[in-house]
């Protein structure tokens, strides 16, 4: 049999007037793309850079439902220099939260984290690619001193002590923090230390970055409040927030920067605007005044430009199908679940969906066979595909009424 199609409705239920094409077979699958390092970022399939941005990777998602608005290779493995310390402290958190560990308790600088992540380092915030709470070696700090000289002044000491007080060394940790990163859903997200130095195996994509935020801030609010702290002093040394958009962006209230001679200048934020919620990440960028600039145009657009549009709701009646020796001639398909989308808006006019099935069908038809799928094409996404499913019973005819529709001539 040979693929055919007859249409019977629009997406009539949608929220979006999508266009409804004819197709003579189903489409082919979208060709699988690797992982390419932070240099090589392509386009992944269907992409379409519908904002455009000098960051060579740009993700923007609902901060409210979690739905992807934008990617722009999004879902490529980049370099995540520090923005990947937000994995160290959702552990963290975890561990506070189910009271195995407590704000006050402290643990020891050891001489590692004083070489590798502190004054010893050479870190400064204008020098260097090591940033630096100015902790002193064999000093013991307290638990929520730790957290506030990490996730403010992203002090590389202040993560490695962290990560040695939990698991024992940073390489414990990066085990932790990657089999965590698992089970949130953070499939493309792998960890080697606690501070995002450049590693072959610290590796995470913006959607991850994004998707491992929104869990933060959903997850431990009374945590996340840190994040919005504009300036830490620790040991004589003020330092302020490196996240420019607590300062440029009213309603901006997280979460972190990153930046390493191989990544670029880094960033993933978070803001609220009339009762609503976007973050967004941006990477690549070639100066710190780019990213500056950058992440209040990004998210000032991610609000204006961007929205979730319900595409689908299950049980619309899509078309029909043609059933070869049924009663009827014909079965209505219906989708078997809502569907929706993140898009810009002027992607939202230009949503195609087209219904494919291999027919015609062979009576007897049962309703809720799953007989075919709607492909849904939208600028900047892949194709979604949605089983579609029969709309009702159709027997097979009878001996009798098929002789009776051969002498009337009808097909079949």
């Amino acid at each position: 049999m040979r693929p055919n199609l007859r249409l019977a409705a629009l997406l009539a239920a949608s929220a979006l007037c999508a266009t409804v094409a004819f197709a003579q077979k189903p489409s082919p699958e979208p060709t699988a793309t690797g992982k390419p390092e932070q240099q090589q970022a392509t386009p992944e399939p269907g992409e379409v850079n519908l904002l455009t941005t000098p960051a060579s990777y740009a993700y923007i998602l609902d901060g409210d439902t979690g739905q992807e608005l934008y990617s722009w290779h999004g879902h490529q493995a980049m370099v995540p220099a520090s923005m990947s310390k937000l994995m160290l402290y959702y552990v963290v958190f975890e561990r506070l939260r189910d009271k195995t560990l407590k704000l006050e308790d402290t643990f020891e600088v050891s001489e590692h984290a004083w070489r590798t992540g502190g004054a010893m380092a050479g870190g400064t915030a204008a020098k260097s690619d090591v940033s630096t709470m100015f902790l002193d070696i064999h000093s013991k700090v307290s638990v929520e001193d730790l957290l506030k000289g990490a996730i403010i002044v992203s002090g590389n000491d202040a993560c490695i002590v962290l990560a040695e007080g939990l698991y024992g060394s940073e390489e414990a940790a990066a085990r932790k923090m990657t089999e965590r990163a698992k089970e949130l859903g953070l499939e493309n997200s792998t960890f080697a230390n606690a501070t995002g130095l450049d590693d072959p195996g610290q590796r995470m994509t913006a959607a991850d970055i994004a998707k491992l935020s929104y869990h933060i801030i959903k997850d431990f609010p009374e945590y996340y409040k840190i994040f919005s702290t504009t300036e830490y002093t620790w040991n004589k040394h003020t330092q302020q927030n490196r996240n420019p958009l607590l300062t440029e962006l009213p309603g901006s209230d997280g979460v972190k920067t990153g930046h390493l001679s191989i990544s670029g200048y880094g960033l993933v934020g978070s803001s609220v605007q009339d009762g609503k919620r976007r973050i967004i990440v941006l990477n690549g960028l070639p100066t710190m005044a780019d990213r500056k600039s950058e992440s209040r145009r990004v998210m000032m657009a991610a609000f204006r430009d961007f929205k979730t549009v319900n595409v689908v709701k299950k049980g619309v009646e899509v078309g029909a199908a043609d059933v070869w020796l049924g009663e009827d001639k014909s079965v209505p398909l219906v989708t078997t679940d809502d569907v929706s989308l993140g898009l810009h808006i002027d992607a939202a006019k230009k949503v195609k969906a087209t219904v494919v099935y291999e027919g015609p069908l062979s009576a007897p038809v049962k309703a809720g066979d799953i007989v075919g799928k709607l492909v849904i094409n939208a600028p900047g996404r892949e194709p979604i595909e949605v089983k579609v499913a029969a709309g009702k019973s159709v027997s097979k005819l009878n001996f009798l009424a098929l002789a009776m529709r051969g002498l009337s001539g009808g097909d079949d």
